[in-house]
């Protein structure tokens, strides 16, 4: 049975008008929580005429990308670099990187002092996208809906950091009872091609039911990493510098150093760890972030890596449901049978000899 086909529509960025579809070869494809996806393929250059197609429609920058997969939306992003590459027999190639939507937000800077007294923090995240859009030359196309948190806050956004708003955005998400935030592509029912603002508090979820996946089976190896290097279970956040007297010495804001007695009574030694946040001023903003940073050093989130045949149940849409994963080998003779959450994908179309493979990268739920 073969695979759908790849179909790669380039479009104008802030219209998404269609330029042209061109053949690309070598695509690799990832989409994230947390972490800006990425698209890397080939354009070949066999004639003039694609020469002349492809010049018009690849402009860095100004570019759209969709990655259609039959009827499906498999990703969408904006394409940043091209490189022209000849080999030594005269083929031409356009070497084409592009980044998730996302990737726009943190090319944009926050020019204009912004200020949220006891505002929802989705409400804030939307305002800041809504700062980007607002702007003459700023709107792509980002949409979203009106779902509250239920959590408030109070931020003081200056305009004097120049910090981009996608910094701004993953800052305000790292907080306790923070939340998660994504762009997504979809087709809508009417067809048409979305870009939607994600936010989860204080996780993104999709979907009802597990998807369930096996090995032997489906899956056809896996990568599970256990790794301290990371863990801490005491900690201490450092803010902005705090100098009221000219003539003596700045000191940054510090929180508490918080130790988890618990976890050193349980037999772990002790292990130190850090954040920095340069810009925030406000002691009580400052001990929430280490609150957070303390919680996740002191168990480190484990993601297991699987690779699964593509079709069926593994879909574009899996980033963020739940799977039911069951393993039986040598590791495992009682059998693996847990719950975990997707919050990456890496596609691999298929190629000579290759089949198209998903590697899904999981979550404890």
């Amino acid at each position: 049975m073969h695979s759908p086909p790849y179909r790669i529509v380039f479009c104008d960025l802030r219209s998404d008008q269609v330029l042209d579809v061109l053949p690309v070869q070598g695509v690799a494809l990832d989409d994230y929580i947390g972490k800006t996806g990425r698209f890397t393929g080939t354009v070949p250059i066999p004639n003039r005429q694609i020469a002349e197609r492809a010049r018009r429609a690849l402009v860095p920058g100004r570019t759209g990308i969709w990655v259609e997969r039959g009827r499906e939306l498999w990703w969408g992003g904006i394409l940043w670099t091209l490189q022209l590459t000849s080999d030594d027999r005269g083929f031409l190639g356009a070497q084409i990187q592009a980044g998730g939507w996302e990737s726009y937000l943190y090319r944009r800077l926050l020019y204009d002092t912004q200020i949220a007294d006891q505002v929802d923090q989705f409400d804030i995240a939307r305002g800041l996208v809504d700062y980007v859009q607002d702007t003459p030359g700023g709107n792509i196309g980002i949409t979203y809906d009106a779902d509250p948190s239920g959590v408030v806050r109070d931020r003081t956004f200056l305009r004097y950091d120049l910090h981009s708003v996608g910094d701004l955005l993953d800052d305000l998400a790292a907080v306790e009872q923070g939340f998660e935030w994504r762009i997504a592509s979809y087709r809508d029912s009417d067809g048409r091609r979305i870009k939607r603002l994600q936010l989860g508090h204080p996780t993104i979820r999709a979907g009802a039911s597990d998807v369930v996946l096996d090995h032997p089976g489906p899956v056809l190896s896996y990568t599970w990493p256990v790794d301290a290097t990371q863990k801490a279970n005491a900690w201490q956040t450092r803010g902005a510098s705090i100098n009221e007297n000219q003539a003596a010495d700045s000191y940054p804001l510090t929180s508490p150093v918080l130790v988890a007695e618990d976890d050193i009574a349980a037999g772990w030694p002790r292990l130190d760890g850090s954040s920095d946040y340069t810009t925030v001023e406000r002691q009580t903003t400052l001990d929430a972030h280490a609150r957070a940073d303390h919680a996740a050093a002191l168990t480190p989130v484990t993601i297991p890596e699987v690779t699964v045949l593509l079709g069926g149940a593994v879909t574009p849409d899996l980033v963020g449901k739940s799977i039911r994963l069951r393993i039986r080998d040598l590791w495992h003779p009682t059998a693996l049978d847990s719950r975990y959450r997707v919050v990456g994908i890496s596609v691999s179309p298929p190629e000579r000899g290759r089949p198209e493979t998903a590697q899904l990268y999981l979550e404890a739920p």
